[in-house]
């Protein structure tokens, strides 16, 4: 049967594990072509540079093929309905990337396509970024399991996914977000029963100090995602005491690390010079989406 990617949860514990050591051994140099003749179409309904990036040259390296298919190309749910093109691709290719706004439009294609289908991003996670960050938080660090991980700022689809993955893997979460943009009811239900299988501790709070405090990996994204250009004004306002700042890393453990998915809005979630700080792994995240998907694909399609 065919295996979806749709949520961090969709994996256990153990695959999160071999996924991360599978990354790693294909970073040192070590990558087989197991895809050769196979094709990935990459379906996207808003742009990217690093997804779609390390998705094409995961595939090339591995020795297949990606298609790249814009919005204009395809107009999902809109020039022709999703089932509808769920089931063409089905006959052409091998797997899925989509890069959706709807979670929904994800759960429709996997549900209509015989093919794996893999989640890119939408509004509700981003699993193969969250994926990626444990790669580069192991890398890092030797470890997951007992390090705390601190997200300062939105409860969006990075965050949903982050609390998952570190959910799943025994690592301590707090996420500090304003009054109103606080991680969902759903997610935090998920993440709290798997918290109680491994081990983990789960902190909300209002209060980007307290999420901090003594973390192992401070982590923030944009605050206003693409999509919600016209909140933009009333979020800079809302998110205004969550900048992560040198102050605020302070706070941290003095070998902390610092996380941010990219792109990032300087000056707003950061200040000028995190992202170059001796404690930023930002752009070893960057590349770390190439082999943490070499790995996903190899499982998911060879």
């Amino acid at each position: 049967m065919k295996r979806d990617l749709l949520s961090v949860s969709d994996l256990s514990p153990e695959e999160i594990q071999s996924l991360i050591e599978q990354a790693l051994v294909m970073k040192r140099g070590d990558t087989p072509c197991v895809l050769a003749g196979k094709t990935l179409v990459l379906l996207f309904e808003k742009p990217s540079l690093r997804t779609r990036v390390s998705f094409e040259m995961a595939m090339q390296q591995l020795g297949g093929h990606a298609i790249y298919l814009s919005p204009d190309e395809v107009g999902l749910g809109k020039r022709e309905s999703i089932p509808d093109i769920a089931r063409v691709l089905s006959s052409y290719v091998d797997g899925v990337t989509a890069r959706t706004f709807s979670h929904q439009t994800l759960l429709i294609l996997a549900e209509h396509s015989s093919l794996p289908v893999i989640n890119a991003l939408s509004d509700l996670e981003h699993p193969c970024q969250a994926l990626s960050d444990l790669l580069t938080i192991y890398e890092k660090k030797g470890r997951l399991a007992g390090l705390a991980l601190a997200f300062i700022g939105d409860g969006n689809n990075v965050a949903n996914s982050l609390m998952l993955a570190a959910s799943l893997t025994g690592m301590n979460y707090s996420i500090a977000s304003p009054p109103g943009y606080e991680i969902g009811n759903e997610i935090l239900k998920q993440s709290r029963g798997f918290a109680v299988l491994s081990g983990s501790q789960i902190l909300l709070t209002n209060e980007p100090y307290e999420a901090v405090r003594n973390a192992d990996v401070v982590y923030t994204d944009v605050w206003t995602s693409m999509g919600q250009e016209a909140e933009a004004a009333k979020r800079r306002l809302a998110f205004s005491g969550y900048q992560v700042n040198e102050k605020l890393l302070s706070l941290a453990k003095g070998d902390a690390l610092f996380m941010h998915p990219l792109p990032a809005h300087h000056g707003e979630e950061i200040s000028a010079g995190i992202l170059d700080s001796p404690q930023s792994v930002v752009f070893d995240q960057s590349e770390n989406r190439l082999h943490l998907q070499k790995a996903l694909l190899a499982k998911m399609l060879s």
